[in-house]
């Protein structure tokens, strides 16, 4: 029994539908839990009265980062960091508010900020892939559903070869993404917690220590996420070679 058929003894479309299923309901739990905590810590004042804009100033000042500006942007946990133009952009409720939330958040944007000063490598690797990425989700859209069409009445299996091409790619993305997130939290984590001028008590820190870690789950259910549905659409193709 050659290696393909080992897996598809094991995976078929339902077992890898009843896969999906869970990891969205874990991912559902997930996200409703990142959300709770980021309401709960947004009406915790930071002792120190900064906002998320001054923390994030003040993180890229203390790394020796000049060249990145701080700016608003419309929406609700929109924050990113955008390499291309070099901005930390955090919504309204980060950048204005004065809370364990914001100082938390605004200082992970800002660890991406440092990753992309000091080249970090899988920072370097995810931002190299976004072009490639942006082509095969737009392939993902149409490539999978109507593979499967395909393979059915017709017995082709091209078109959704091209489409797990594709998906394939995006959950790689997925997962790349989890090292640059959880650096970035990392960074900023030890950056809060060498500077008391910010965060003034040790329950703080906890405080968004437990913020960013329920962030960071988030992007791990996506990527299981993707690798569910990667498995599902693979194992038509799997299972017709077999």
């Amino acid at each position: 029994m050659n290696q393909i058929a080992l897996i598809t003894g094991y995976i078929g479309p339902g077992s890898a539908w009843f896969l999906m299923i869970v990891i969205a309901i874990v991912s559902f739990i997930v996200q409703w839990r990142f959300k709770s905590k980021f309401k709960q810590y947004s009406e915790i004042g930071l002792l120190s009265g900064l906002s998320g804009a001054d923390v994030a100033e003040k993180m890229l000042r203390d790394n020796g980062i000049y060249d990145v500006q701080v700016i608003s942007v419309e929406g609700q946990l929109t924050d990113h960091y955008n390499p291309e133009t070099k901005t930390v952009n955090l919504s309204p409720d980060v950048f204005y508010s004065r809370s364990v939330a914001a100082a938390a958040v605004a200082a992970h944007e800002c660890g991406h900020a440092v990753q992309h000063a000091r080249s970090y490598a899988w920072l370097s690797l995810r931002t190299s892939l976004v072009p490639v990425i942006n082509v095969a989700s737009t392939l993902t859209q149409w490539t999978l559903f109507l593979g499967v069409m395909l393979l059915f009445f017709t017995h082709n299996p091209f078109v959704l070869a091209i489409g797990v091409a594709a998906l394939a790619l995006v959950t790689l993305f997925s997962f790349i993404t989890l090292p640059v997130e959880f650096d970035a939290s990392k960074r900023a984590l030890a950056w809060l917690n060498n500077n008391y001028s910010i965060m003034q008590t040790r329950e703080e820190h906890e405080q968004a220590k437990d913020a960013l870690w329920w962030a960071a789950m988030t992007y791990v259910v996506a990527a299981l996420s993707a690798l569910a549905t990667l498995m599902y659409y693979a194992s038509f193709l799997l299972n017709r070679r077999n």
